[in-house]
């Protein structure tokens, strides 16, 4: 099968298509035909090294996380998944979802939303589960609080401005000044453009979700009394000082800082493709590039100023 690799860590033209053998999948394993992948900051991380103390220098490395595709065998322990059954889904700590086929435990898919295409489901995919579970689960974000979306055009933020409507919130999101009116389209009572407003004039918060990673110090002085923090994001130029924000946060000032890493299971990708189906929320895909092309939306994604997601059309 064709597949998104790369031999040492680096630009973006360490990137290529070369070929690995079908997985074979085991018998609680099912083998997903991937259509579209999306393409996530993580994937940048991942090829420039920058978490290497993570993913280690075994070469090639795969790329990509989620995916959207259908099932092409099911293994002999797995029940409630048939063959040709329209799926989404995510790698969970591995990554090679931009590759034509991939194994995976059902516990990593659902069935995908009906009314959307592979590549406008993978456009949602990471986005729809990450602000559920930070603005839902660990904010417990309530109607009518005031919420501020910090990178709200991008490919959590377009999302989590769409469930902070849908949860009831009065929803600020902080975004370039060319997406502004698209962020409001998507439910945000108020679009301010990141590079020209002052954080001191926003006010205060109940909820605020940082999709970005820096000056989460200065962020974090935006909480009203009560106010909770998520971070999704973490500062890796700066990780030391990031990580004692975050571990400082917990023990005095305004408000601890809440940090996850998305690893969803099969009831959150089905209640986002829930979410979808009825409408609540609807993909942003900013580009469709091929495979041969991941390069390319690498660059683009790390330019910054995305709408939604860079997604990959696999086959």
């Amino acid at each position: 099968m064709k597949a998104v690799l790369f031999d040492r860590y680096g630009p973006p033209e360490v990137l290529y298509v070369g070929r690995r053998p079908v997985p074979a999948i085991g018998p609680d394993e099912v083998l997903v035909r991937v259509r579209a992948a999306g393409v996530n900051g993580g994937d940048l991380h991942d090829r420039t090294g920058k978490v290497r103390l993570v993913t280690g220098r075994a070469f090639p490395k795969g790329c990509g996380i989620d995916f959207a595709g259908e099932v092409a065998g099911v293994g002999a322990s797995v029940r409630g998944v048939r063959e040709g059954r329209r799926v989404w889904g995510l790698l969970g700590r591995r990554t090679g979802s931009m590759a034509e086929y991939v194994a995976v435990s059902p516990r990593r898919i659902a069935p995908a939303p009906d009314n959307l295409t592979p590549e406008e489901a993978v456009s949602l995919l990471a986005g729809a589960t990450t602000a559920l579970t930070a603005l839902r689960d660990k904010a417990a974000l309530q109607p009518g609080e005031r919420l501020l979306v910090r990178g709200g055009s991008g490919g959590v933020g377009s999302v989590a401005v769409q469930v902070g409507r849908v949860l009831g919130a009065r929803v600020v999101a902080l975004a370039g000044g060319r997406n502004l009116d698209f962020v409001r389209g998507l439910g945000a009572e108020e679009a301010l453009d990141h590079r020209t407003t002052a954080l001191s004039a926003l006010g205060r918060f109940d909820v605020v979700l940082d999709t970005v990673g820096t000056e989460q110090a200065r962020v974090r002085r935006l909480l009203a009394p009560g106010g909770r923090m998520v971070a999704v994001a973490p500062d890796l130029d700066r990780p030391l000082a990031w990580l004692g924000t975050v571990l400082g946060s917990a023990v005095h000032g305004k408000g601890r800082i809440r940090f996850f890493s998305g690893n969803p299971d099969s009831a959150l990708l089905a209640e986002a493709a829930r979410l979808a189906e009825h409408g609540d929320i609807v993909p942003v895909v900013d580009t469709v590039h091929p495979l041969d092309g991941v390069a390319d939306a690498q660059r683009a994604l790390a330019a910054g100023g995305v709408r939604g997601k860079h997604v990959v059309r696999v086959r």
